[in-house]
């Protein structure tokens, strides 16, 4: 068999091994569903945490890259579903103090993603404006649990609509502003703006399918559970198998 060559960087095939390792735990833990104190346990909040990754990660990932979309996914997933749970208990929001530790998880995973493509000062650069500026934001009442409810049906409120708007318009300033002040780019507005409209275009979607998914995360029967353990496990064994797959082809990678 002749070895060829594909354009896929060994980054890549890493990232791709390491979110299948992480689908089986995740798996694993859905099939242990009893042992973790069924309804009253965590699995609820673990619910919310890996559909709201999903949700993000692929929307990141389709416009701004896999890796980006890998690390912004889990981080806004994970931080998001924990406000969340909190709302749908019933109990008030976290303090100023927990929610800038969120947006600076949010912003330290932007960063990541922005490290391989724009460079460590960039990066740096922009996590710090977008971590301010969520900060910002959640001082003025804007939180990703904003007008929750939990329904059948999707719902963007005017506040939600707006909130989700000016998170875009601040992610555009905050990329020229960094190119402006650290890395200069040959394309700057263009790349601020699709910056910008893939942040405006998952956060908007996000918020819609937000009543959607809080109404089923806490109605699931067990039976669904365990299945969609079964399904994370096996999406986990074909994300991890990629790597023997290239092998066994003899594909070469960069």
């Amino acid at each position: 068999m002749h070895n060829c060559y594909v354009p896929i960087d060994h980054h890549t095939v890493a990232a791709v091994s390491v979110a299948g390792t992480f689908l089986d735990v995740l798996g694993s833990l859905y099939l242990a569903y009893d042992l973790l104190g069924g309804q009253h346990g965590p699995l609820r909040l673990l619910t919310r945490a890996v559909t709201y990754s999903i949700v993000f990660g692929i929307g990141y990932g389709l416009g701004l890259g896999l890796f980006f979309g890998l690390a912004s996914g889990l981080a806004s997933g994970i931080t998001v579903s924990i406000e969340l749970n909190r709302a749908a208990r019933g109990l008030k929001h976290y303090s100023l103090f927990w929610e800038g530790f969120f947006s600076a998880i949010r912003g330290l995973a932007f960063g990541a993603g922005l490290y391989r493509i724009l460079g460590l000062e960039y990066a740096i650069a922009f996590a710090t404006f977008i971590t301010a500026g969520q900060i910002i934001a959640y001082a003025r009442g804007m939180r990703p649990a904003i007008d929750y409810v939990a329904s059948r049906r999707p719902r963007l409120t005017r506040r939600q609509f707006w909130g989700t708007v000016m998170r875009a318009l601040g992610y555009i300033a905050s990329a020229i502003v960094c190119s402006a002040l650290v890395h200069r780019l040959d394309h700057a507005w263009a790349f601020a703006i699709r910056l910008g409209l893939v942040t405006g275009l998952v956060t908007g979607i996000g918020a819609t399918v937000n009543p959607y998914i809080e109404y089923y995360a806490d109605i699931l029967p067990e039976r669904r559970l365990g299945a969609f353990g079964i399904g994370l496990i096996l999406c986990g064994f074909a994300l991890q198998s990629l790597q023997y797959w290239l092998a066994l082809f003899d594909v070469r990678v960069t």
